[in-house]
């Protein structure tokens, strides 16, 4: 393969050349993760139909062909039908020595915005759970003593007055659970790094699942078979599914609903931190329902300590999801809307062939 090739097949963003019909003549692997399909069954196949564009760009690439010049098209959605559309800046220029061709060129914003976003705001989080942690360790002393206070009390009360010390009871250890589960953030241990088979890990909270919270939830399995293992802690990733799972079942009416578990693998999927290191997180998990969906008021903000969408919610389960995730160097988002939410992982894979290989 000559230099030049080397440099399409090595782009990180995906790149199509597109003939003067309007047809895929060529296009990157980078593309063809972003269509979900194979250059074989994408060239020839009229572009438009296989990209969609929030935009006019009829005239833009009139002026292209013309001119010869290059233009962008910044924020702008782009979808293909088999995901939602994300936020992008298209390039389009002219293809050199072949009159009439076309370079689309698409970069991705939206995950790259919220990253930097979503890091800030869980650096933070991590500042609130830590003070949180300690807070927590001077109140349940006194806490426990308010309770045996009551209970005490109760001894020598009349019926009617005994409803005031078991409230008090009540309330008090609603508390110390509350603080408890703060505390479990300090005592998670690093995660026990291993080869991870995660459907076995799917099989296994939905299992328990069905067991239990589950029960009237119908789990529809959808799996990639030929998905390389995973590197990351069996225990600690089956908590984050049951988590994911348990939040589902809860928020469909009447407890019963539809709950989809999908893998993939996606190898041009990259984490950039903000330290500037690069990570693959090819191996990507979607937990999804048809239920209400989060509440727009706090749907960018699921993550964080404290923010729960349901009553009497602790706002702790995803916020343990997310640190969990991030201490596997993986990524967690959602995308929700009524009647789907998405909740997806994206994980390191572990050591071993290339899946096309396997």
């Amino acid at each position: 393969m000559s230099r030049l090739g080397d440099i399409w097949q090595s782009l990180p963003v995906p790149a199509l050349i597109v003939d003067p019909d309007e047809n895929i003549a060529d296009l990157n692997p980078a593309a063809e993760d972003f269509l979900n399909a194979s250059a074989k069954a994408l060239q020839g196949q009229p572009v438009w139909d296989r990209l969609a564009v929030d935009a006019a760009l009829d005239e833009a690439l009139t002026r292209v062909r013309l001119n010869e010049t290059p233009l962008f098209v910044n924020d702008v959605e782009i979808g293909t039908g088999d995901r939602p559309p994300v936020y992008c800046t298209l390039q389009i220029a002219p293809v050199l020595g072949a009159p009439d061709h076309i370079l689309l060129i698409i970069s991705p914003r939206e995950l790259a915005g919220r990253m930097t976003q979503n890091h800030t705001v869980r650096g933070a989080a991590k500042s609130a759970i830590g003070m949180a942690e300690m807070l927590a360790h001077e109140i349940k002393n006194p806490l426990a003593g308010i309770t045996g206070a009551a209970q005490l009390l109760s001894m020598n009360l009349s019926n009617g007055d005994l409803e005031l010390t078991d409230l008090i009871v009540a309330e008090t250890r609603r508390i110390l659970k509350l603080l408890e589960q703060v505390e479990q953030f300090g005592n998670l241990s690093p995660p026990d790094r291993q080869d991870v088979n995660i459907h076995d890990v799917l099989d296994r909270a939905r299992r328990s699942a069905l067991l239990g919270f589950g029960a009237n939830m119908k789990i529809v399995e959808d799996y990639d078979p030929s998905l390389p293992p995973a590197l990351g802690d069996p225990d600690q990733l089956l908590q984050v599914v049951l988590n994911l799972l348990k939040n589902a079942s809860e928020a469909a009416p009447g407890g019963k609903g539809t709950i989809r578990l999908h893998t993939y693998f996606e190898h041009s999927f990259r984490l950039r931190r903000s330290d500037g290191r690069g990570r693959s997180l090819p191996l990507q998990v979607e937990i999804i329902d048809d239920g209400p969906g989060l509440p727009p008021a706090i749907r960018d903000d699921i993550f964080d300590p404290f923010v729960s969408g349901r009553e009497n919610g602790t706002g702790l389960g995803l916020a343990l999801v997310s640190k969990i995730i991030e201490d596997h160097d993986g990524w967690i988002s959602v995308d929700s809307v009524p009647g789907r939410t998405v909740f997806r992982i994206s994980l390191p894979r572990a050591k071993g062939p290339n899946p096309k290989e396997r």
